[in-house]
């Protein structure tokens, strides 16, 4: 017999498979069948705009000009970022950029360098 994985949303064992998905029937979640990032119970996996999974020590280069809060600076398109680290939050990114000193990001404004 084919072992079916549980619904990551609501744990129900009651999923089938419906192409390369799978279906939950108890909460209507689908989900791929390919595994492509872990994603642990403690950490979730942050992404950037494209959708690459980002790691802690990763570069990544802004895609939005930025205002500095509480300050008349901005930060400009295709500014590098060094050596990240994810946090949990709204602001999921932890920083220092060069000129500005430590800043948290949002990983939906940067973009995998």
């Amino acid at each position: 017999m084919n072992e079916l994985p549980d619904c990551p949303e609501c744990n129900s064992t009651y999923t089938w498979e419906d192409g390369d998905m799978f279906v939950c029937p108890e909460c209507g979640h689908e989900w791929s069948g390919q595994v492509d990032v872990v994603e642990s119970d403690d950490v979730p996996a942050v992404r950037d705009a494209n959708g690459n999974p980002l790691e802690d020590g990763d570069t990544v280069t802004l895609i939005k000009d930025l205002r500095v809060r509480g300050s008349s600076s901005v930060l400009k398109v295709g500014t590098k970022v060094k050596n990240i680290r994810l946090v949990e939050g709204d602001h999921n990114i932890d920083c220092r950029i060069d000129g500005i000193g430590a800043m948290q990001l949002k990983s939906e404004f940067v973009r995998k360098a």
